[in-house]
């Protein structure tokens, strides 16, 4: 019983991780999207969506890489874990994206199409590092 509830409660926590990365992704593309002409369109918005979801499912919430002594090694024996390392920088780009394209949004200011570019670039790759960092740490597990 104990074990289904904590599945449960995991099933959930990874659905919300996926609803705040959906929305974070809609909300970088209607800043992107209104100012940007190009990319103002559903089909960009499902896409941000649907990365976003996958991004925020798959990268948060990592299986972290065990814990190993070093062997009478003093700072050689340790390793920077890259899943680990990835989803938290990518987990940062993403979320700070998503708040700046509020904030824009919110205030209704029109920053330069550079600031525009570096904010969608920003959660693009923060973005991407999450869903590397989630495939990383679920082929090691395996």
């Amino acid at each position: 019983m104990r074990s289904r509830v904590r599945k449960s409660a995991h099933v959930l926590e990874r659905i919300g991780l996926a609803m705040a990365g959906a929305a974070s992704g809609l909300f970088v593309a209607a800043h992107v999207g209104s100012s940007i002409a190009a990319l103002t369109s559903q089909g960009f918005l499902l896409i941000m969506m649907i990365a976003g979801a996958i991004g925020f499912y798959l990268g948060i919430d990592t299986p972290p890489l065990a814990f190993h002594e070093p062997d009478g090694d003093s700072g050689s024996g340790t390793k920077i874990d890259t899943a680990e390392f990835l989803s938290a920088v990518g987990t940062f780009f993403a979320a700070l994206s998503a708040f700046v394209s509020v904030g824009v949004i919110v205030l209704r200011e029109e920053p330069h199409i550079f600031w525009t570019v570096m904010i969608m670039l920003g959660w693009v790759i923060g973005v991407t590092m999450q869903i590397i960092a989630g495939a990383i740490a679920r082929a090691r597990a395996e």
